[in-house]
């Protein structure tokens, strides 16, 4: 009742409470009573491949902090998010619910008048109403649109992009495949766009619910992301108010930016450049929470789904879950597919004190778990009148339990077949697909889309590749495949029973952020903000 009510409150107390909830200098006034209550921070990474950090595959060497992280705390290597895609992955992260329960199935554009449905309630709103200071940093995804702001969605402090940072022209383009270009500078441009390339409306930069800069400047946002992260950090704690801090990084999404000067810059290996930069980002978040509230708070890494594997050299590493049943037959086995390398992802956990340190889970795990579990630690209660698809693994990061899902649910976020439909699933060891293909390759090819009744069933355990399914007629076939078809039949009369929410998808060019309609691709930017891009163009000349 007390959420509803938030929520039926946040148009008329919205702009003078983000004033005074955080805006630097007028938050520390005051300080509270320290509460004894943890702090979270959440790091997604975007696009990243399991394969990408080196504790996991040592084929890379790019992730020093985030391998030092994983031997002060534990490694999952069987965590999955649960999409393969970032609106409906980063939709359950702060639901705890898959699409087919909160409606958020597939991508929302810079059109979409919807977003994340609003009778739905985030981990955030959980937290600000059991006391804790909330703060969203980076991308979000799940809706710019009046009321699907994340302003309006539990979180005190906003400061990032709306959607990813392709879904806009920029003065500083980076890598990406096809290469796209700057904004236009003036009316009279010509040129021929790529058909992925946005050219019309330039990357906005929000500050609560203000663009402070249009275009972005790519060159230097991660940097803003790191200072606003440690600030919001630095802030809380001086004010002893627990805080949970929402850091949806750009890395590692195309496109990839020039972090370095030429002369340090690895032209080989942008990828490189772009993971060790992220790596940094993480390593100045942990000394930050490792110098202030270092027994009281949990960071939590993890992934919002696999690599875009069609963008070739600028695409992470799956490491050894290539999905080679899919690749022998042409298309993708990483992002947008239920393949394990569009849905296994990197995941770490650290808190001093509590969290045994140098400890690899192999329990099955998922990031549909964070919401459960942050509510749980932070002594709060979960919505009710839903269902959750995530469980509380509170004992399982205390080193307290071995027990993680015996089933887990992958749906469709942008492959073959209707969107949010659970096409694989996994029982223990076991993963079943009953549609495949859909999924463009580096090499341009599409797997073709196919159904399999009865599904592809492989044995992880044996084939972590998906290379060769069981035969059908063999008797761990037959054993295995009820148990599999009354666990999909079991959550799909389960969901038909719940309160389900379903997110508006249509689409309005004038829904689309802009500072300043009467300028070309809505171009604004503030003298500070003019002069950080001149400093950024010349470290690059």
């Amino acid at each position: 009742m007390g959420i509803l009510f938030v929520k039926a409150s946040l148009l008329v107390t919205c702009f003078v409470g983000l004033f005074f909830c955080y805006h630097p200098g007028i938050f520390l006034h005051g300080k509270e009573s320290r509460s004894q209550k943890p702090n979270f921070i959440i790091i997604l990474a975007d696009d990243i491949g399991w394969g990408d950090l080196g504790v996991n595959w040592d084929k890379r060497k790019d992730t020093p902090n985030l391998d030092k992280m994983s031997v002060e705390g534990m490694r999952f290597v069987d965590f999955h998010s649960a999409a393969s895609t970032c609106s409906p992955s980063r939709a359950s992260l702060l639901t705890g619910r898959l699409g087919l329960r909160n409606g958020v199935t597939h991508n929302f554009a810079v059109t979409s008048v919807g977003g994340l449905p609003l009778n739905e309630t985030t981990l955030a709103e959980v937290l600000k109403e059991a006391g804790y200071l909330t703060a969203a940093i980076g991308k979000w995804h799940l809706g710019h649109n009046g009321l699907h702001h994340p302003s309006f969605r539990g979180f005190d402090y906003y400061f990032g992009i709306p959607y990813s940072h392709d879904m806009g022209c920029t003065d500083t383009p980076g890598y990406n495949l096809p290469p796209c270009p700057a904004c236009p500078q003036h009316s009279t441009t010509t040129s021929s766009h790529p058909r992925d390339c946005y050219s019309e409306v330039a990357l906005p930069l929000f500050e609560n619910l203000t663009i402070i800069q249009q275009p972005v400047n790519l060159t230097s946002m991660a940097t803003k992301y790191a200072d606003k992260a440690v600030q919001f950090v630095n802030d809380a704690s001086q004010r002893g108010r627990p805080f949970f801090l929402y850091l949806a990084l750009a890395h590692m999404h195309v496109p990839l930016v020039m972090t370095e000067p030429p002369h340090n810059w690895s032209c080989e290996d942008p990828y490189g450049a772009n993971l060790r930069q992220m790596d940094a980002l993480v390593g100045q978040i942990k000394a930050a929470v490792d110098g202030i509230a270092r027994e009281n708070t949990l960071l939590w890494f993890t992934g919002d789904n696999g690599p875009w594997s069609e963008k070739c050299e600028f695409a992470g590493s799956v490491g050894p879950y290539t999905g080679m049943w899919q690749r022998k037959r042409d298309g993708s086995s990483a992002k947008q597919t239920t393949w394990e390398g569009g849905h296994r992802v990197p995941t770490i956990a650290y808190w001093a004190g509590k969290i045994p340190a140098n400890v690899t889970s192999h329990m099955m795990l998922s990031t549909l778990d964070i919401f459960p579990t942050v509510v749980s630690l932070a002594n709060a209660s979960l919505p009710p009148h839903r269902r959750f698809d995530g469980m509380d693994i509170s004992e399982v990061l205390f080193g307290k339990s071995n027990k993680g899902h015996e089933t887990l649910f992958h749906p469709n976020s942008g492959a073959a077949g209707k969107y949010g439909h659970l096409q694989a699933l996994r029982l223990n060891q076991y993963k079943a697909f009953y549609v495949t293909g859909g999924a463009k390759a580096c090499d341009g090819s599409i797997g073709q889309e196919e159904h399999h009744h009865p599904p592809l069933i492989f044995n992880l355990q044996n084939d972590i590749q998906e290379q060769k399914p069981l035969d059908s007629k063999s008797a761990e076939y037959r054993a295995v495949l009820p148990i599999i078809n009354q666990a999909l039949l079991d959550i799909l009369q389960d969901t038909a029973t719940d309160n389900i929410s379903i997110a508006d998808y249509s689409h309005d060019p004038a829904v689309r952020p802009c500072c300043n309609p009467q300028h070309l691709v809505c171009r604004c930017q503030s003298t500070y903000w003019r002069a950080d891009l001149k400093k950024s163009r010349k470290q690059l000349d």
